[in-house]
């Protein structure tokens, strides 16, 4: 982004921007929030940036199991619980799991114990041989679309924890070139039936917290699974009616 289109996002001048790069003018608090709203930065590093400059954090930090919380929480349950028969979670930054419904079992089963041991860290359980990576039939594609969100996230926000796990979750995936049929990332998760023959054949969706206020809902993620086809439906349904 040019230090005039930024100017312009935080509805200031060039000038008075290029000042406050230079720390010949110090920026209210007003403007550090403007500034941080125009880099679209997550509320943890809007914080970060209100102390670098000087002013207290405006963006509160509550445990998800604090009692104002508790509607969120049950919003969340009523949600995973909805989302029956197919597997839902909402996860932490980083892959770690706060809650899933019964269904994740079925993209869980036969996984180290290791890795089910608490707190679950859903992106190394997917992607590790001793986990879900065994039953991934499609695993060099649609692990390179895990990573490739990851490293998407990590060019808006560097983290040098993120690059490390993002390497170490990228030395389990096997080396593939991209064949004739290679259409990108847009593959849903073939995973082989623990039950019996054949495979689930699963797409994933992305829900977060758009206008929230607060930095531990801000960083939460709902991940919930649909079934790409039919046979898929009738299988997950018919697991949850056993």
């Amino acid at each position: 982004m040019s230090q005039l289109e930024l100017a312009v996002r935080a509805g200031t001048t060039q000038r008075h921007l290029s000042f406050m790069e230079r720390g010949r003018s110090r920026p209210g608090r007003a403007m550090v929030i403007r500034i941080a709203e125009s880099l679209e930065l997550p509320l943890r590093e809007r914080n970060s940036l209100l102390h670098a400059a000087g002013y207290a954090p405006v963006y509160p930090e509550s445990r998800l199991e604090e009692p104002m919380l508790r509607p969120v929480r049950e919003a969340l349950d009523g949600i995973l619980q909805g989302h029956m028969p197919y597997p839902a979670m909402v996860v932490r930054p980083y892959g770690e799991v706060v809650a899933a419904n019964g269904a994740l079992a079925v993209l869980t089963e036969g996984a180290s114990p290791e890795l089910l041991a608490g707190p679950v860290n859903m992106l190394r359980l997917m992607l590790h041989p001793d986990g879900m990576a065994k039953r991934v039939v499609n695993l060099a594609q649609w692990g390179r679309h895990v990573t490739g969100n990851m490293r998407a996230h990590a060019d808006r926000n560097p983290d040098p924890r993120l690059d490390a796990f993002i390497a170490e979750l990228e030395e389990y995936l096997p080396d593939e070139a991209p064949g004739p049929d290679h259409l990108g990332f847009a593959v849903p998760l073939r995973l082989a039936r623990a039950d019996g023959p054949g495979e689930l054949r699963l797409i994933t969706t992305l829900t977060s917290f758009a206008t929230a206020v607060d930095v531990t809902l801000a960083e939460l993620h709902l991940e919930a699974f649909l079934p790409a086809d039919e046979e898929t439906a009738e299988a997950l349904r018919a697991r949850a009616a056993r």
